[in-house]
């Protein structure tokens, strides 16, 4: 039977976070069932990369002492599946922000599609999406972009191993990539729409494997909730 011990001396928690919540909400919830359960008053717990909201899949929640390893884990190569849909952009490159273009798709075939991934693949030069939570002059560049405000950003050295084209439904794109921290796979979405000479924006994300950790294993914040009332 576990104890208030086994989480303070520090646990690898694999959750799968739901559609809509961010890894803070995942956090902070986590956080309080723990405490709740075994009457602790403080207890540290922290994520190893963040999800977006729309994003879905697995996320380390560590507790206690492991939360000295979040930046080992952070550094580990991630494994992500999702959806982008080409001939249209909008502000976020997600479904975070309306369509605000549109562009033919006509001249786009299957074995372009195909080829497009070869040009992303190995160290490349990324711009992160003006809707992000990298701070610039101490804010996040999110709140630049609500406000309507221009603001300059760098682009930043990351690595894609794979990328693969898992199937094609009309302008429905489905990949897997293999990518090292740091990537913006709406960003990806984004360029990918830009090197077939049309928009591009994601519609679902999936975060699949961390390291060797994979979501097959990980727990809904209900199902982990659950397993603490059972303890």
């Amino acid at each position: 039977m576990k104890t208030a011990d086994y989480y303070l001396s520090g646990q690898v928690l694999l959750i799968d976070k739901p559609l809509h919540w961010t890894s803070f909400q995942v956090v902070n919830k986590l956080r309080w069932e723990i405490r709740h359960a075994y009457n602790i008053k403080k207890i540290k717990v922290g994520h190893a990369g963040t999800l977006d909201p729309l994003a879905t899949g697995l996320l380390i929640i560590c507790t206690g002492k492991m939360t000295k390893q979040i930046d080992t884990f952070q550094g580990q190569i991630k494994e992500y599946t999702g959806t982008l849909v080409l001939g249209s952009t909008t502000p976020s490159f997600d479904l975070e922000t309306e369509i605000n273009e549109t562009f033919p798709t006509d001249h786009i075939t299957e074995k372009a599609i195909h080829e497009a991934t070869k040009q992303f693949i190995g160290e490349i030069n990324q711009y992160p999406p003006v809707f992000s939570a990298i701070k610039k002059d101490g804010k996040r560049l999110y709140e630049f972009a609500r406000a309507g405000e221009d603001v300059e950003i760098k682009s930043r050295k990351i690595t894609i191993s794979e990328f693969e084209i898992t199937s094609i439904e009309a302008n429905n794109i489905h990949f897997r990539v293999l990518c090292s921290k740091g990537t913006y796979i709406r960003s990806l979405a984004n360029d990918f729409g830009k090197a077939l000479n049309t928009g591009s924006h994601l519609s679902a994300l999936r975060r699949t494997k961390i390291g060797d950790f994979h979501v097959k294993n990980a727990l809904t914040p209900e199902a982990f909730i659950e397993s603490l009332t059972t303890k």
